[in-house]
């Protein structure tokens, strides 16, 4: 069994990560940890895991020594010592936060503030997203996590991209987030009064996922790609609906386009590309690992949509980071994350 450790675990992500842990055939869950609630077991923080993990949260360095994987679900600045210890000591780890996802550090002191404190561990560093990046992250020690949004539109858009069906200039990416993927920090726009009955805008045009979702379309482009990305808020618990919009090509069909996403996509088990006339709906992949892709072509304006739904704790945090355990650890990719999404 893979022993596996969770720091941060009182987060949203980290707590995600404690239940689907705690269903996998190949892995057992051995230490957590939280600044926050040291000393208390989790099901005090969360009632619903009662008797079912009463872990006490420790310290981090409880869960390094304890662990042959550490899962870092922490806000960004914070990984990169611990990736540092962890490696020292053998380690995987899985970086839950943004500290290893951008290759360019002049990026990340950009859009971050930060600087790359071990330089030679971001060059160790892969970026975990299996259905572009799989063979990258097999039997690798660090790996960065992607996010809710830097998940659901590189999904979207990477097979048109890649054939050269969509053009690589003025693509606009207008996503929608469940409220969990602010964190379990409190603010006012996630407070009750303030999101309930309510959908708005935030950061437009000058959000941190914007150079991540670049990085990853670029590289399946093989060219330079820039975005228009523009996130809202939604009155719900989960999801995350990403409509992307890009110019099609000079004579790209239809055709052409399912062609090149069933030919990426058929054998990924995680990602559903839905029959024509069918559009993607983040209730039907709520509390799973799944992405479900929609496409459509608007020929008035030549404009194509892909439209992707994913759950933003699960394939956008948590299922996506226990994806990546098995691959870094050679074991069956989909183990402990085949999740039925709720019917209703």
């Amino acid at each position: 069994m893979i022993r596996a450790g969770v720091v941060g675990a009182t987060g949203y992500a980290g707590a995600e990560l404690v239940r689907l842990l705690s269903g996998h055939p190949g892995a057992e869950l051995t230490a957590i940890s939280s600044v926050s609630f040291e000393g208390k077991p989790l099901s005090e923080v969360y009632p619903a895991y009662c008797h079912l993990c009463d872990m006490v949260c420790g310290t981090q360095s409880e869960v390094v020594e304890k662990s042959d994987v550490v899962f870092a679900a922490l806000p960004h600045g914070l990984s990169q010592e611990l990736a540092a210890e962890c490696y020292a000591n053998g380690k995987v780890f899985i970086d839950l936060g943004a500290d290893f996802r951008l290759e360019n550090e002049t990026e990340y002191k950009e859009w971050y503030g930060g600087s790359y404190v071990h330089p030679d561990l971001h060059a160790l560093a892969v970026y975990g997203l299996p259905e572009l990046f799989r063979e990258k992250i097999r039997g690798k020690k660090i790996i960065a996590n992607p996010g809710c949004y830097t998940t659901a539109v590189p999904l979207a858009l990477a097979p048109a991209l890649r054939n050269g069906l969509i053009q690589k200039e003025g693509i606009i990416a207008d996503c929608k987030s469940g409220v969990t993927g602010a964190g379990r920090s409190p603010g006012q726009k996630t407070h009750y009064p303030e999101l309930n009955e309510s959908m708005s805008a935030y950061k437009v045009a000058c959000h941190r996922h914007t150079p991540e979702m670049e990085q990853s379309l670029s590289r399946v482009a093989d060219a330079p790609v820039k975005l228009t990305f523009v996130p809202h808020l939604l009155p719900v618990n989960r999801g995350i609906l990403a409509t992307c919009y890009a110019k099609l090509t000079d004579g790209a069909t239809m055709e052409q386009i399912r062609k090149a996403y069933h030919d990426a996509y058929d054998s990924e088990y995680f990602i559903r590309l839905l029959p024509q006339g069918r559009e993607a709906d983040i209730k039907n992949v709520r509390c799973s690992n799944f992405c479900d892709i929609s496409l459509h072509i608007d020929s008035r304006t030549d404009t194509f949509i892909a439209i992707s739904a994913i759950d933003n704790m699960v394939k956008g945090a948590a299922g996506q980071a226990i994806q990546n355990m098995n691959l870094a650890f050679g074991i069956e990719e989909t183990a402990g994350l085949k999740l039925f999404p709720p019917a209703f």
